[in-house]
């Protein structure tokens, strides 16, 4: 897999434009904290160039408005559009119906299915690996818990590839031979805080026992800790951790509702988009691929990653 660093990237297609450039953006939901972090980086990117104007709409987890949405942008002829896609899975009719008009398509955040054969002319993806996020969070709880215990997950939307990458790397290395963790649940609280309180409720309900609890996001693994804490779990013995390294993520850490987390820099992926766009609606060539690191993220290093 190609590996792009930042500098360079961020360097290379920090180009200004001319005219105007309007960029049709389509987000996936406007109510998730870490999306929100991902429209301020775009936000910060259009702002770094000349004459950049976004239109952004939210799919609100609908992909069939999603697909909408980016029909109507093309409608309106903007110079290039921007998808955090719902489902990775149902990406190839919002591709046709760029490509078919001429317009650069830069998917961000959200891996779409094209991806896995690589990206067609006039397209490119923005993100970050997502079994590196999956590999290293379970890394660390192997090595938090000796490599044996017992471990509930708390998945993403099921037609999310994000979710489902995570998910399955961490379900793989916990059955090696040198970390042995039985996973005694596993049920999507779609990236909620809320769903993911009530389902860590409903486990605690029923018994469920366990040593960990891995999180496809910082936001279900804030959900969770609420419930232990509700439920007068003791912090102390149960393990807690995420992905995305949000501002509520860090602060749960501090507190010390949150034992580890993996930093995705999601703003960084929304500047290389906007730049990339920016470049493509210029007709000059860039990167099908652009692949932002992932940084593991515990209560000894969390002081670099608040901002």
């Amino acid at each position: 897999m190609k590996k792009i660093l930042l500098a360079t990237t961020l360097c290379g297609l920090a180009l200004p434009v001319a005219a105007e450039t309007r960029i049709g953006v389509t987000m996936t939901s406007l109510d998730n904290p870490h999306l929100t972090i991902l429209l301020n980086g775009l936000k910060a990117g259009a702002a770094a160039q000349q004459d950049v104007t976004l239109v952004v709409e939210d799919a609100q987890l609908d992909v069939a408005r999603q697909l909408n949405q980016v029909q109507n942008f093309v409608a309106n002829g903007v110079d290039a559009i921007i998808v955090n896609a719902v489902d990775g899975d149902s990406t190839a009719a919002i591709t046709r119906t760029a490509t078919d008009a001429g317009i650069p398509l830069i998917y961000v955040n959200h891996p779409p299915a094209e991806l896995d054969h690589g990206m067609p002319d006039g397209t490119a993806y923005v993100g970050s690996a997502e079994r590196d996020a999956g590999r290293f969070e379970a890394e660390a709880v192997c090595e938090a818990l000796g490599g044996r215990g017992r471990a509930v997950i708390l998945m993403g939307p099921l037609e999310n590839r994000a979710a489902l990458v995570r998910t399955q790397t961490v379900e793989e290395l916990f059955a090696t031979d040198t970390c042995q963790i039985e996973v005694v649940e596993k049920q999507t609280a779609n990236w909620n805080r809320v769903q993911a309180q009530d389902l860590m409720a409903s486990w605690l309900t029923a018994g469920v026992e366990f040593d960990a609890v891995v999180s496809n996001n910082d936001e279900m693994a804030i959900g969770a800790a609420q419930a232990l804490k509700a439920g007068g779990a003791s912090m102390d013995k149960v393990l807690i951790a995420g992905i995305d390294a949000t501002s509520d993520g860090l602060a749960a850490m501090a507190a010390g509702d949150l034992d580890l987390t993996v930093f995705q820099n999601t703003t960084v992926q929304g500047e290389i988009a906007v730049r990339t766009a920016v470049t493509a609606a210029r007709d000059e060539p860039i990167e099908k691929e652009f692949w932002v690191p992932f940084e593991r993220v515990s209560p000894e290093n969390m002081a670099d990653y608040v901002h």
